[in-house]
């Protein structure tokens, strides 16, 4: 009778280590195990389209986080949409002239926004917008277009 307690008492405990890991892969995926960034300063940037992007999704430069996504709106006046980033206070030297980018990541297609440094000497500050963007490429768009221009060829 104590051995079957005894190996009741082990496979419960694989089951529990089980579903604690489960937890964390989950929070690891859905970026709610960090957050957000605290002290640093905020930029924006405008996009025609942002895709599927979400608040906490990353910012990187160089592959390298720099911060998070804070909140994303839309702007009634220019009809874009209007991101708000969270930018590390350890990074300091973000040229004014600065690219971003979406882009997408990884199998289940998370979205983030990658920076592309410019050579700028002056730097953006707290409130600081970025001008230069590229909205996110809509897979659905993209079909479109190859089989409209597929079509197109096959008719002449």
């Amino acid at each position: 009778m104590s051995r079957q307690h005894s190996i009741e008492i082990i496979v419960g405990a694989f089951v529990a280590a089980g579903l604690v890991a489960l937890f964390f892969l989950a929070m690891k995926v859905s970026n709610l195990s960090t957050a957000t960034v605290e002290g640093g300063y905020r930029l924006t940037a405008r996009f025609a389209n942002v895709g599927s992007l979400k608040p906490r999704a990353p910012v990187t430069m160089a592959g390298v986080r720099i911060g998070r996504v804070e909140k994303i709106r839309f702007d009634k006046s220019t009809y874009e949409a209007v991101v708000t980033l969270a930018i590390d206070p350890k990074v300091t030297t973000i040229p004014v002239d600065t690219f971003a980018n979406i882009f997408t990541a990884g199998l289940l297609g998370e979205q983030y926004v990658g920076l592309e440094p410019g050579g700028s000497q002056d730097y953006l500050k707290d409130g600081g917008e970025i001008t230069q963007t590229q909205s996110a490429l809509v897979l659905e768009q993209m079909i479109g277009q190859f089989l409209f221009s597929k079509a197109e060829k096959g008719g002449k």
